[in-house]
């Protein structure tokens, strides 16, 4: 169903407390590049990252989240890895050489949340696999070039499309990126895919999470039975990165850096 909702339009001083936020997330990425390796569990990686995340006066955005017809989720990260493509709840899964983590986190400082995500190597990994990574990330690179007043929501994720298409990979279809404030989702939806020149135009104020999430063989997906980890269809590997930008008169600007 598509969300109604304007689209807020955020004041600098809202601007400056958003990045507020998305510094802890930052630093939870930074922790997450120097502890995720092989041994390590996803459990432990959590609690790390709630240390993180509660130690700076923060909540996690993710823990106890409920969109509708779903359970609470009940970790402060979430922890995909190899064939899993978003919502893989952290535990006792340990980390093997070889593997590829994708991980997604949320802060809530005050009224305001911060969100990002990026895959990590556990180890030497495949030629493949360190590919799926470049590509996806520069992708997220490509769809934040976008994000300028006068352009139009579309561009983001037919830029993002276009370099992950052109590198021989698919991009997901059901998950997309969002608007981010107050809320954590809030309006418009940011496909990862589609035409140019569609949808609402930019503005500066605005404030997005962008977040490519793509796949080494085919975009389908299936959900497994813990009602939130989402897996590709065909088994491929999956990565995923993501920052929350907001946008200025003179284009983007990334919020969710240490």
């Amino acid at each position: 169903m598509i969300d109604a909702r304007p689209i807020n339009i955020r004041t600098p001083k809202e601007i400056e407390a958003m990045r507020e936020a998305g510094r802890i997330v930052g630093e939870v990425h930074e922790m997450i590049r120097r502890e995720a390796r092989p041994g390590m569990t996803t459990g432990e990686l959590d609690a790390k990252a709630e240390e993180i995340i509660r130690g700076r006066g923060a909540v996690p955005s993710f823990l106890g989240y409920k969109p509708p017809g779903r359970t609470p989720y009940p970790a402060s990260l979430c922890t995909s890895i190899d064939n899993q493509i978003v919502h893989g709840i952290p535990g006792d899964r340990v980390l093997r050489k070889g593997e590829i983590l994708s991980v997604d986190v949320g802060a809530k400082l005050g009224d305001y949340h911060g969100d990002a995500a990026l895959t990590v190597p556990i180890g030497e990994v495949s030629e493949e696999a360190a590919q799926l990574m470049r590509v996806t990330e520069e992708s997220l690179y490509k769809g934040i070039e976008q994000v300028h007043p006068g352009k139009r929501i579309s561009d983001i994720g037919a830029a993002v499309q276009a370099h992950v298409e052109a590198a021989g990979f698919s991009v997901v279809r059901e998950f997309v990126g969002h608007g981010i404030g107050k809320d954590m989702h809030e309006p418009p939806e940011i496909p990862n895919f589609g035409q140019p020149g569609f949808g609402p135009r930019i503005i500066a104020g605005m404030a997005f999470a962008i977040e490519p999430m793509v796949n080494a063989g085919g975009w389908r997906m299936r959900e497994l039975e813990d009602g939130w980890t989402a897996v590709t269809a065909d088994g491929s590997l999956s990565a995923h990165f993501e920052h929350t930008v907001a946008v200025t008169e003179n284009g983007p600007v990334i919020l969710t850096l240490p």
